[in-house]
This record gives C-alpha cells, sequence and structure tokens, in this order.
C-alpha cells in the first residue's frame, strides 16, 4: 500500500451514517463512498462532498507522494475494506456485499 491511513475522512452527517449502517451505501475499493441503490437527492448531495473532501486529500498526499491519485486512492480503499464494520457494505469489482464476521476477500490492487 501507498500509505493508509491518511486523514482524509470528512465529518459525517447522520444521515450519511445512518445510510451506512443500513447498507443503502457502503465502502468502495477505489476509496471511495457509492450507492447501493438510488439515492435521494440530499443524501446524493452529502456523499458527493464528502467524496470530494476524500478526492482532495487523495490529491494532496499523492502529489506529495509523486504517486498517480487513482493508485493512492485504491491504496486507502484497501486499508478501509480491512477495517470495514460487519453489517457495512462495500463494493469490490462492481459488486455489492455485506461485511459478515469473516475478513473481506480484497481485489488484488491490496496485496493480498
Amino acid at each position: 500500500m501507498l500509505g493508509a491511513g491518511v486523514p482524509v475522512a470528512a465529518q459525517m452527517s447522520s444521515e450519511v451514517e445512518a445510510a451506512l449502517e443500513s447498507g443503502a451505501v457502503g465502502e468502495q475499493a477505489d476509496g471511495y463512498i457509492g450507492f447501493t441503490r438510488p439515492p435521494p437527492a440530499a443524501l446524493k448531495a452529502q456523499v458527493d462532498a464528502i467524496n470530494i473532501k476524500r478526492r482532495e486529500g487523495y490529491t494532496h498526499v499523492a502529489q506529495a507522494k509523486n504517486v498517480p491519485i487513482e493508485a493512492f486512492a485504491a491504496s486507502v480503499g484497501c486499508h478501509t475494506l480491512t477495517s470495514l464494520k460487519p453489517g457495512r457494505a462495500y463494493q469490490i469489482g462492481g459488486a455489492w456485499a455485506v461485511k459478515g464476521a469473516n475478513p473481506i476477500s480484497l481485489p488484488a490492487q491490496c496485496g493480498s
């Protein structure tokens, strides 16, 4: 990984937290939050804002490390997936799943 644990987390509203808990949104292997089903406009706007802040953080660190932004974002995505709480939705390779008690089978990009 290029550097997991970078402080790129944006403040999440109670609506986004509830959507994460319910599985309406989830973490993706690319380092961003995505929708498991079509969202209401207000939730979409909040998640889009979080993803914009994540991209800003990824850009800053990737430039400092002289690595591609997408590669750095994916490394953070790998770290996020390894620490995902059970019951939370996640997406790897385009397919949504829900984290159970066992570790997630990470994509090849994560070096597992």
